[in-house]
């Protein structure tokens, strides 16, 4: 059995480690199997891109495994295959994130390549131009992509003159813009020690964990230099905007405010969003859509939040021709979901999966690790791990009926359609 899959042990069986250096993290020590699992992340996503130069997140965490130290791309590459170790690194809108994975008696050598990446990147200019090609070729293939086209311009609409507004994979432009200097600047301001957070899992003790973490991390620098992101509401509530493509199908991007992590509602809100359109073939959205009208093959919600702002967001995509149709719907069903609620068996189906789901995030070092620092990014407790199963079984129906007109009732959907829908 995996060290977090009996509930109850869960957060019991997360050490605190504090280093000689004060750098903190929590550990699961497991020795089932000799390997060791590290994630760590820090402050800084493509929210911190500067204007016009969008994308330079994405770039800088694609480069820091492409050669450290004395050694370039192909070097440090055959360092990480001769002993099977993986490294990566990536950003997301709020947050730059670092990922190992090594056998125990590798350990040293995969800390001493991590260390090398994180303080010396080399930032080479062949390495700048093949990630720069990559990221370009990308974005050329997402010109054409209803999907990437839909999600870019609902982002425009919901949150204008904001970072999350922007791409974060950034345009052609702004990507062939980006130079060494920017990239370099951006490490500097990123890979701090003010705010990482890290967690370990693995066969390895807490003695031997801080002092390589010391390693890694000691020297960076203790105070951040980020810009600050000003918390924003979704704004365009109501509009629509259609982006013209020659394709038989659209994409529709819909989505509302959402409830934030740290709100008393953010779990009812959750079940409420399961009941709706996240529970894949038990969802109203889908029986209503895909089964009952055969408008699309799939559609989807989620309750998404950010740093500085919380979503309710979705999508589907469906012919043409039928596009009104199937917004209109979606649009019936929150209505209804809004004013009258679920039902108890909708309540009950729904807190039974997620409740039995949640073990499906812990069956894995890597896993775990990636939940634990979740944990720290979003400023929740350890104990977190045995509360929100919990927190789940004691959604009630008044709960849902509250949270659903709080979320939805006299809202109109922010909408983007790619494609060429008819009667919108």
């Amino acid at each position: 059995m995996n060290a977090l899959q009996t509930p109850l042990t869960r957060a019991a069986r997360v050490q605190h480690v504090t280093t000689k250096a004060g750098i903190e993290a929590w550990l699961v020590e497991d020795y089932a199997v000799p390997l060791v699992a590290m994630e760590f992340a820090l402050t800084g996503g493509s929210s911190q891109d500067a204007d016009g130069l969008m994308g330079t997140a994405s770039m800088m965490a694609g480069l820091m495994d492409e050669g450290a130290g004395d050694l370039d791309s192909s070097a440090f590459h055959n360092a990480l295959d001769d002993k099977a170790i993986e490294i990566s690194f990536s950003s997301d809108s709020d947050t730059f994130h670092g990922r190992l994975k090594s056998m125990t008696r590798h350990v040293e050598a995969a800390f001493g390549l991590l260390k090398l990446a994180v303080n010396k990147p080399r930032f080479d200019n062949d390495a700048i131009e093949r990630v720069r090609s990559q990221m370009l070729a990308g974005l050329r293939n997402e010109a054409n992509d209803p999907d990437a086209l839909a999600g870019k311009a609902w982002r425009e609409l919901a949150f204008p003159n904001h970072p999350y507004g922007r791409p974060s994979r950034g345009t052609q432009d702004s990507v062939a813009a980006i130079t060494r200097d920017d990239i370099v600047g951006m490490h500097a301001r990123v890979l701090q020690r003010s705010d990482l957070k890290v967690a370990v899992v693995g066969a390895i003790d807490a003695a031997k964990l801080s002092a390589l973490l010391d390693d890694v991390f000691a020297h960076l620098p203790e105070k951040t230099m980020l810009n600050t992101i000003a918390p924003i509401t979704m704004q365009g509530l109501g509009e629509r905007k259609v982006i013209d493509v020659d394709v038989p199908q659209s994409t529709i991007r819909f989505g509302l405010p959402g409830i934030d992590l740290h709100d008393p509602d953010h779990i009812p809100a959750m079940v409420l969003n399961h009941i709706l359109g996240g529970g894949v073939f038990s969802a109203r959205l889908f029986k209503e859509v895909r089964e009952k009208r055969g408008l699309a093959y799939s559609v989807h919600s989620q309750i998404v939040s950010y740093r500085h702002t919380a979503t309710f967001v979705g999508g589907t995509s469906t012919k043409n021709e039928r596009a009104a149709e199937s917004l209109s719907v979606i649009e019936d069903e929150i209505r209804k979901l809004a004013i009258d609620g679920p039902t108890a068996d909708e309540l009950d189906k729904a807190q039974k999966y997620l409740i039995g789901s949640y073990d499906l995030r812990f069956d894995t070092s890597t896993k775990i690790a990636g939940q634990l620092v979740y944990l720290q990014i979003e400023g929740l407790p350890v104990t977190w791990l045995d509360e929100r199963n919990r927190l789940v079984a004691g959604v009630t129906l008044e709960d849902m009926t509250r949270v659903g007109a709080r979320l939805f009732k006299d809202k109109n959907l922010v909408v983007a359609v790619a494609g060429r829908p008819v009667g919108m």
